[in-house]
């Protein structure tokens, strides 16, 4: 064992976080392989204290795989609502319809089988097989990248397929056996509450005595990661259609962005006008809209884009016929009815701007 992994662990031993899925550090006991997978799941790029309230939710509603795997899909994704990346849902969904098909309903343990589970990738696969089966295998997030790249000087763009191999290298050649599950979540809760992105705690580091960034003042600039590229700003226009006290819902294809949710129909407008939110619900929804009153204007940032969208009160020209037209599935709900279906952030906000 390396003075760099004795370091952390005994760091560890004193400071590692509570969390809900963990097993105290050094604790004998395997820990539930479904609790680590699904708060690995819901930890992809989100942050712990988010996720605490989902995962134990989560937990209530799903106690076990058979339970997530007998679901239906839009439980699954009302418990997930608010989480955001939604596809994490509903792959831990059919990555648990897997396990039961194909495994036995036992989660596999090695990290290849793992990988071949939807969701679960080179990161997740090691993070599950060391933490939840003490496997020999490291792994590498956003904290354990920030923390190698730190304490080793790792000039190579850490995004890099260079950069990535060493730093998985290093990960791994650091690695005390026996003690991987420990070692991992040691570098992850070194990197979140310690090794910061920005200002870094250097005085309070386990291992600052080892760390070459901060004998040469560079902490900052480690990791080497690419330029930002500017964020695209969309606006859309959407159509909150009342009729004697139902309102129209449409749900989205299961795949893309909020795949599986429901929404009030919409679309991307040029301007924010009746005219085009009409042409908007024409072009994709092959329905004839009349525009009655603006409900208000609702803002949202996504990973790869910003969201500008203005929802109209309107009113559905035509009998109920003409619904048939419409290529997605479309429904008319009761107002009391709207918290049962899953939404986004932006069709939830517009939920209560029309009871508002």
């Amino acid at each position: 064992m390396s003075d760099f992994s004795t370091r952390i662990l005994d760091w560890y031993a004193e400071h590692a976080r509570r969390l809900p899925w963990r097993q105290p550090p050094g604790r004998q006991e395997q820990p539930d392989p479904y609790r680590v997978w699904v708060s690995e799941i819901m930890l992809q790029q989100t942050r712990v204290e988010t996720v605490i309230p989902y995962f134990e939710r989560w937990l209530e509603l799903f106690p076990s795989v058979d339970a997530l795997a007998q679901a239906a899909e839009q439980s699954v994704l009302s418990a997930w609502e608010g989480l955001g990346y939604y596809s994490r849902a509903r792959n831990l969904q059919r990555a648990a319809r897997m396990v039961v098909d194909e495994f036995g309903g036992e989660i596999p343990q090695e990290p290849d089988e793992l990988r071949r589970l939807p969701g679960v990738g080179r990161y997740t696969a090691a993070a599950i097989a060391s933490i939840a089966f003490n496997r020999n295998v490291a792994t590498l997030d956003g904290n354990l990248r920030r923390v190698f790249a730190r304490v080793f000087d790792v000039s190579l763009p850490a995004e890099s397929p260079t950069g990535e191999q060493a730093l998985w290298e290093l990960a791994q050649a650091h690695l005390p056996a026996g003690w991987a599950g420990d070692y991992n979540q040691a570098l992850m809760d070194l990197g979140a509450t310690v090794c910061l992105p920005h200002n870094p705690l250097c005085l309070v580091c386990p291992v600052s005595e080892f760390c070459q960034a901060r004998r040469l003042g560079i902490q900052e600039q480690r990791p080497v990661l690419k330029p930002k590229s500017a964020v695209p700003h969309k606006f859309k226009a959407a159509a909150v259609v009342v009729q004697g006290g139902r309102v129209l819902l449409c749900r989205r294809p299961s795949k893309g962005l909020l795949g599986g949710l429901w929404e009030f129909p919409a679309g991307e407008a040029e301007a924010d006008t009746p005219e085009a939110l009409s042409a908007a619900i024409a072009t994709g929804y092959h329905l004839e809209l009349k525009t009655l009153v603006h409900l208000g204007e609702l803002k949202h940032a996504y990973t790869h884009f910003k969201l500008t969208e203005s929802a109209w009160r309107c009113e559905l020209v035509g009998d109920a016929g003409v619904l048939a037209a419409c290529p997605f599935p479309i429904e008319w709900v009761r107002l009391e009815d709207l918290e049962h279906y899953p939404m986004g952030k932006v069709d939830r906000a517009i939920t209560k701007l029309l009871r508002d």
